[in-house]
């Protein structure tokens, strides 16, 4: 039994009949925590890990998932202020991503299908016990945070994406906290205010979400990022107000693309948004995707925007650029030889490829 897709109460109601609890349980945190590859009725049936590519010690890998598709997820290394580091796995929710942002390498694909429970979870286990680790021992990455940050926009396949969390923060599995967690997204209301009611459940107060903003207006906003033509500003930011502040401080994502948003009026719109919002803006200097019409900022134009963010007294962090050279930085995730081999729905309702 794979139980990549189960939560250990969901394996234990499988096996109850033949195991005592205790065993089962035993079992199920035997192949989660020491890869256990023994069992008659428990293992990880995991992807065939495909191409790993490592910037310094940024870490891109592929799983391959049928049909000439893959997920590609990073393992980034994230220092402390006090010294040493932990490990943060972005994790894919898609093949592909369907929202068309002008800035992202993925939303070049087009959207291949969505990933199943099981296939998101198994990131985190490819990472954690199959990814040759040299800096500690070769024996897997410890993964402390996970960001929904990968490949596709998590509202868009939310019921696999919450599952996956449930899975990945069972006490017998992976165990990691909710307040680990990030869910990332490009501006879904109805996804938001699902993922606040899921926030709102016993074990996940502290799940953490994070809006890519990226534009101080429905006007440039709209240019780069097509959702925004159905879903303006002011309505996500009126569902992120609506998180619970139990989870902490929403993380704005402010993708700086040269000419296009990166003015000091346009900080000064975007404080001005803000400014009543319980949130840290997150300034990403642009990662160029192939044949990107624009270049990276200059590091001058990224230190002007986030001083002038801290002059309008908006709590403001720069995301440091890890992975470029392997294409594996925000908004570079995404195969090349697979764009824009998009699903059609046809009147069954089942996707095929064009």
């Amino acid at each position: 039994m794979d139980v990549l897709g189960l939560t250990s109460d969901e394996f234990a109601q499988r096996l109850q009949s033949r195991r005592a609890r205790r065993e089962v349980m035993l079992k199920y945190a035997a192949v989660y925590r020491r890869d256990a590859q023994d069992m008659d009725d428990a293992r990880a049936d995991l992807p065939e890990i495909g191409k790993t590519i490592v910037d310094a010690e940024t870490v891109k890998f592929t799983l391959q998932v049928g049909g000439g598709l893959e997920t590609e997820s990073v393992i980034i290394p994230m220092p402390h202020t006090g010294g040493g580091f932990s490990r943060t796995l972005c994790v894919s929710s898609q093949v592909g991503c369907a929202m068309g942002c002008g800035f992202c390498e993925t939303a070049q694909m087009g959207l291949l299908r969505n990933l199943s429970a099981a296939e998101i979870v198994a990131q985190w286990f490819a990472a954690r016990h199959r990814i040759e680790n040299t800096i500690d021992g070769g024996h897997g990455f410890q993964i402390k945070n996970i960001v929904f940050m990968g490949m596709g926009e998590p509202t868009e396949n939310l019921d696999a994406v919450l599952h996956s969390i449930r899975i990945l923060t069972d006490h017998y599995g992976a165990s990691i906290a909710s307040s680990n967690i990030t869910i990332s997204t490009v501006g879904r209301v109805a996804g938001i205010q699902k993922i606040a009611e899921f926030a709102g459940q016993e074990g996940f107060h502290r799940l953490h979400l994070a809006l890519s903003l990226n534009a101080p207006n429905d006007e440039i906003r709209s240019q780069i990022m097509p959702i925004n033509k159905s879903e303006p500003i002011a309505d996500i930011v009126a569902a992120v107000r609506g998180y619970p502040e139990v989870a902490g401080p929403t993380c704005i994502e402010y993708v700086l693309i040269p000419g296009v948003n990166d003015s000091m009026e346009h900080c000064d719109q975007v404080c001005a948004l803000l400014k009543d919002v319980r949130c840290s803006l997150n300034i990403i200097p642009y990662n160029p995707r192939r044949n990107s019409p624009w270049p990276a900022p200059s590091e001058e134009s990224v230190v002007a925007f986030i001083a002038r963010a801290i002059a309008n007294k908006q709590f403001c962090k720069r995301r440091g650029t890890k992975g470029r050279c392997a294409m594996a930085a925000c908004g570079q995730l995404g195969s090349e030889a697979i764009r824009a081999r998009k699903f059609v729905q046809v009147h069954s309702g089942v996707g095929v490829q064009s």
